[in-house]
């Protein structure tokens, strides 16, 4: 499930096979990390003041707005952040594009953010825990069934950054998806109906309007699905502890590493401070669509019995 680059490695990849590789449900690490990083001041800065000017869960750059979130009003890294995560995000998709031309066509890239607290014990709510292994949904829009890339880099100079998994979507919904109610009556039809359609266009027209970032709050029937499955697996303490298929992986201070997040289970035990990168790439580029978690969805509604309604007397 891991499939490790190095410098050799990387440089003798045929296009597209990389691609082909987070397809197939892999995570992709890169060692050495080969995206420029801001300068070691820059970061020792970043690593040191975010976490005291921290308003939300992460600082984000975004792209539908044009600005950094997440730090306290008048901060003095504001400029610096915007900065560094700007450059992050450009050099990173010059990168993808160039190791993945086929699935990066036309592809939408979202936020970039630094994540500078400790993931270990935040105590959040399950729902937004990262310490709970799930997979990605509905976070950043209507994705209407395509595929969620992140990319992250680990900057903390000296603490691995560590993961979990329970393997990918077709294992998972194999094994949990009857559990987690993923019946043909509670996935439906998963192409947008007319009221997704109308709701798209409103929330783009609010967009235009003079606030961007209302198109995070579409939603389509896949994203709705997904959603389902991704608060089963935080909200299940039998799943959390279920030992099948788990396994653990340590990324060292500066590397890298990417995977589709709607495919592969994931969860952050621990570490602190890292660059995570996030993109849509189109459902049509893919090489391997039989794979893709909507397609998987759909072969599951067709095998998965409907349920069964009382009748009405």
């Amino acid at each position: 499930m891991l499939e490790i680059f190095d410098a050799d490695r990387l440089a003798g990849a045929p296009p597209d096979s990389i691609g082909d590789l987070l397809e197939q449900g892999n995570i992709v690490q890169f060692l050495p990390n080969p995206i420029q990083l801001p300068d070691a001041a820059e970061l020792e800065q970043l690593r040191n003041e975010l976490p005291k000017q921290l308003k939300l869960k992460n600082v984000s750059y975004h792209p539908e707005a044009d600005r950094v979130k997440g730090l306290q009003d008048g901060s003095p890294v504001a400029d610096l952040a915007y900065r560094a995560l700007t450059n992050h995000r450009d050099r990173v998709t010059a990168f993808l594009e160039q190791v993945m031309p086929t699935l990066t066509r036309d592809m939408k890239v979202g936020t970039c953010s630094f994540r500078p607290v400790q993931e270990r014990g935040r105590n959040l709510k399950a729902h937004a825990s990262n310490e709970l292994v799930h997979v990605d949904a509905g976070a950043y829009g209507a994705t209407n069934g395509n595929r969620l890339l992140r990319f992250f880099v680990n900057v903390n100079p000296v603490e691995d950054r560590v993961w979990s998994s329970k393997g990918a979507m077709p294992e998972l919904l194999a094994r949990y998806g009857e559990q987690a109610g993923m019946t043909a009556d509670e996935i439906g039809r998963l192409d947008r109906k007319l009221v997704d359609k109308m709701r798209s266009s409103a929330l783009k027209g609010i967009s235009k309007a003079g606030l961007p970032l209302a198109t995070v709050l579409d939603s389509s029937p896949y994203d709705r699905a997904m959603r389902r499955f991704h608060n089963f697996m935080k909200d299940t303490p039998s799943f959390q502890s279920d030992p099948v298929g788990h396994q653990e992986y340590r990324f060292p201070p500066f590397s890298a590493w990417m995977v589709f997040t709607d495919m592969v289970s994931h969860a952050c035990l621990s570490g602190q401070h890292a660059l995570i990168y996030t993109a849509v790439l189109p459902l049509e580029n893919c090489r391997k669509p039989e794979l893709a978690p909507i397609n998987l969805l759909r072969g599951a509604a067709s095998r998965a019995p409907a349920l069964r309604r009382p009748v009405r007397r």
